[in-house]
């Protein structure tokens, strides 16, 4: 199993409407492409405020590492990719695998 966890900082001015049209976008990945088994979508409430201005977080599982090669050329991925990159500021990615 692949852990695919994402980091968000969106633009400024992302409107409601445009972040609500992305989480429906990822919430729908396991549903239209074979090998996502979940995605879980975040927004920060951490208390400690060290979030450095990343606000929400992604957090996609893959079956094994040939789901996750499978998704990242996937059309249904460029297509969520068109949706995100007009709204974000920034992005930290980290992939890991879950063991045992």
């Amino acid at each position: 199993m692949i852990r695919h966890v994402l980091i968000v900082r969106f633009i400024a001015n992302a409107r409601d409407e445009q972040i609500q049209a992305l989480k429906d976008k990822f919430e729908s990945m396991p549903s239209v492409i074979d090998g996502v088994s979940s995605v879980e979508w975040g927004e920060n409430n951490s208390p400690e405020g060290k979030d450095q201005g990343y606000t929400h977080v992604i957090m996609m599982t893959f079956r094994d590492d040939a789901a996750r090669q499978h998704y990242l050329p996937h059309p249904e991925h460029e297509a969520l990719k068109a949706i995100f990159r007009p709204i974000l500021e920034d992005i930290i990615v980290v992939d890991y695998s879950v063991l045992g």
